[in-house]
């Protein structure tokens, strides 16, 4: 447990830490971003390499916080690992989650600005999911097929890089019991913008 306060805390610190610029900013941008998730963890020895899709809007003013606010949702899904089957009497086993999250992100000084801007990002969220859990069984094992539908409530933090148009985001996402690591590519557009 204090390892995971730990991963929530300190980019909590890190982001408050920053100053604004000097110069007023305010924007509102929406973004698509899609990678691979892995579950690590009691979560692995079930399910193999998943992959995950999201969409986000964010929103910031330097006058007022020196960061970015975001809400996201998106849809993750993990298959049955061919171990998991083979100890097992099951034949399918898959997870599909609506994730929620509404979090901050920081961005930090540019490492590069004069031919692309390379900027170190960290963020932090607090996440509400909606799982179904397919569990199918084998013909030999006599049992009937179900679904189960459960929320969860989770966090996940996360550091990368950013073009501010094109980020790359590694995450450690927390929910009891499905705990994973994930890597989104994404894309960002302004939709409104005052300087």
């Amino acid at each position: 447990m204090k390892k995971i306060l730990f991963l929530v805390v300190i980019p909590f610190i890190t982001i408050f830490a920053g100053e604004p610029p000097a110069e007023r900013a305010i924007g509102l941008f929406f973004s698509v971003g899609v990678g691979p998730r892995f579950p690590i963890g009691n979560f692995s020895n079930s399910t193999d390499l998943g992959y995950g899709l999201n969409v986000e809007l964010s929103y910031t003013d330097n006058e007022i916080m020196p960061f970015f606010l975001f809400v996201k949702g998106g849809y993750e899904q993990f298959p049955g690992s061919q171990k998991f089957y083979q100890v097992t009497s099951y034949s399918n086993y898959s997870i599909n989650s609506i994730p929620l999250s509404l979090g901050a992100r920081y961005y930090f000084k540019p490492l590069l600005e004069n031919i692309l801007l390379f900027i170190p990002i960290a963020e932090a969220s607090v996440n509400f999911n909606n799982y179904s859990i397919l569990h199918q069984f084998k013909e030999s094992a006599n049992r009937n097929n179900y679904t189960v539908n459960m929320s969860k409530f989770g966090f996940s933090a996360g550091i990368g890089f950013s073009t501010f148009l094109i980020e790359l985001l590694g995450s450690y996402n927390y929910y009891q019991s499905n705990e994973f690591l994930s890597m989104d590519l994404k894309i960002r557009l302004p939709l409104y913008i005052i300087y």
